[in-house]
């Protein structure tokens, strides 16, 4: 089961100077013309890319990392939690594949994987969430969740909400 830290007021900025900074370019305002409604998110696993639409034609992309070519998954799901410096549980699979791994790394640790904010999903062990390897973003690294540079994710949990719709695609 995973465990999550639950957010705090004004954290976010903290956590950010902690975890350092993504490089300048990491995201931007592109040309959007799926037909998907304003807030939602739109994550395209080929690419490994994250939009947030904004309607008007227009979408906020970030760099992601994505899942191993057997770990990937498509779907429509929604954000059923958000979190920062969340405590991290390895899940069994993780687990079974890494079994030095402790039960839960805690919240801010270097060695957690989840960097400084998470967006859990409805529906299973996935979640969008930062990293503590800022060098996997654009690769398939994960075991499903969507992975981006921690300033990125302090920025996407600032501008979405529970409940925001969340749609990968192959």
């Amino acid at each position: 089961m995973r465990q999550f830290v639950r957010p705090l007021a004004g954290v976010a900025f903290v956590v950010a100077a902690a975890f350092g900074t993504a490089p300048v370019q990491a995201r931007e305002v592109v040309a959007f013309h799926d037909n998907v409604p304003a807030g939602t998110i739109v994550v395209k696993t080929h690419e490994r890319r994250l939009y947030l639409v904004m309607g008007d034609g227009r979408a906020l992309r970030y760099p992601v990392g994505v899942g191993m070519g057997s770990k990937q998954w498509s779907g429509t799901t929604r954000i059923d939690g958000k979190y920062v410096a969340p405590a991290w549980s390895p899940p069994k699979e993780v687990k079974r594949d890494k079994p030095s791994l402790p039960d839960v790394i805690a919240g801010g640790s270097p060695k957690n994987p989840m960097g400084a904010a998470a967006m859990t999903l409805a529906g299973g062990e996935y979640a969008i969430h930062g990293t503590n390897m800022p060098r996997s973003i654009g690769g398939f690294v994960s075991y499903g969740c969507i992975r981006m540079y921690n300033e990125d994710v302090l920025d996407l949990y600032s501008r979405v909400s529970v409940g925001t719709t969340v749609s990968v695609v192959r």
